[in-house]
């Protein structure tokens, strides 16, 4: 009987190798797909390769999506300045749309009837890629046997020793997922609301203690340059998560809400993507007017939302993305910060565009464009609509 082609999402990880050796031994010809958003080495895509073939692929196809990556997300996260909750940059969440898309794309190229993908069925990341691939390709059948069997590790282990397979599967402390815009960090203390992950956690120890000065440079909202030195948004991306990680910054726990219901916890380290949202956004307060932060700050904020909740595909994303990349016109100049063990300040920016202009007045100074009486009249205005209240509700 010929084979059905079935892509299958691979990170070589035990739950996509317990799918790729079982989907390989059914009437399925198994192409093994992994999509690298910047958090695979050469050695370790070699590794994954090596593994993938052992477990029964038909074929291995690593796609360097960076670029899409940046170019389809990244640079929006960072127009918005986008953190959920005020805390978390959308590392994985953000990951996991374009991967889903590139999955799709290459299931179409090569045909294929099936996806498959190893997520469980207690996380975001099944919603992400099963709407995608709805979406995208409605015609090919997702298969979930992670989820759709409740396997446990054990089951898993127990099968793969049974075909020959007994590589060590015990399961790491902490658990992580590491990419262009941040790497997250889970364990048995992210399980728990009281608990911090300890230093150990972390993929980037402290190596550095003496304070660094570092500049930023935007072009429209864009990173051009670190510390006068220019180049590729991806690569400087790269660059600044180097230079900065001996500090150790970018540390911190985040909070949520899942798209299943529950609350989740997850730890993560981003010096990267913090020191450039917070660089932009300090850029933008002197550059944008104040009626353009009110309106990026809300529709930024719901932007993350839908991206995180896997809704990438709903048109008013891109209308969203118009809004945001129309915002960032005058969004160019220079950002001074200073690095610190464990965090970083924000010390001021230079830029053609900057609104704090002298010669309109300093703020709780002396004013220069407008009289006294200006000034009254204008307050005196500005107070009417709730004085009127006042005067008519003084005794109800």
């Amino acid at each position: 009987m010929e084979q059905e082609k079935l892509v299958l999402a691979y990170s070589g990880g035990l739950d996509t190798s317990y799918s790729l050796k079982k989907l390989s031994q059914e009437n399925y010809e198994v192409h093994a797909v992994s999509v690298n958003t910047g958090g695979f080495s050469k050695k370790e895509t070699d590794t994954i390769e090596k593994k993938a073939y052992e477990m029964g692929a038909f074929t291995y196809k690593n796609i360097n999506a960076l670029q899409a990556f940046y170019d389809q997300i990244v640079k929006y996260l960072i127009f918005g300045n986008v953190l959920k909750n005020n805390t978390y940059p959308l590392s994985v969440s953000a990951e996991r749309i374009i991967q889903a898309v590139e999955i799709v794309h290459y299931a179409k190229s090569i045909k294929a009837k099936y996806i498959a993908h190893g997520s469980t069925g207690a996380g975001n990341d099944q919603v992400r890629f099963d709407l995608i691939f709805q979406i995208l390709a409605p015609e090919v059948e997702i298969i979930t046997l992670i989820r759709d069997q409740q396997l446990s590790r054990e089951d898993e282990i127990a099968y793969l020793k049974s075909q020959g397979i007994d590589v060590p599967w015990e399961k790491a402390k902490y658990s992580i997922n590491q990419g262009l815009w941040g790497t997250s960090v889970g364990g048995a203390e992210t399980l728990t609301s009281n608990e911090a992950l300890p230093d150990s956690a972390y993929p980037s120890s402290l190596t550095k203690t003496t304070p660094e000065d570092l500049e930023l440079e935007f072009k429209s909202g864009e990173l051009i340059a670190v510390n006068g030195k220019s180049g590729t948004p991806i690569a400087l991306i790269q660059q600044l998560q180097e230079l900065a990680k001996g500090f150790a910054i970018g540390r911190d726990i985040h909070v949520g809400d899942t798209i299943i219901g529950i609350k989740g916890r997850v730890g993560f380290e981003a010096a990267a993507p913090l020191l450039i949202i917070k660089a932009h956004h300090l850029l933008e307060k002197h550059t944008l007017s104040k009626w353009q932060q009110h309106q990026k700050e809300q529709l930024a904020s719901f932007y993350g939302m839908q991206l995180h909740e896997g809704q990438y595909l709903d048109p008013v994303m891109r209308d969203m993305e118009a809004f945001l990349e129309s915002s960032q016109k005058k969004v160019s100049g220079t950002v001074f910060l200073k690095l610190h063990p464990y965090r970083f300040e924000l010390l001021g920016i230079t830029s053609p565009h900057d609104l704090m202009q002298a010669e309109f007045g300093s703020y709780g100074e002396m004013n220069k464009g407008w009289t006294a009486d200006e000034a009254k009249g204008f307050i005196k205005l500005t107070a009417n609509a709730s004085k009127i209240y006042q005067h008519l509700n003084k005794n109800r």
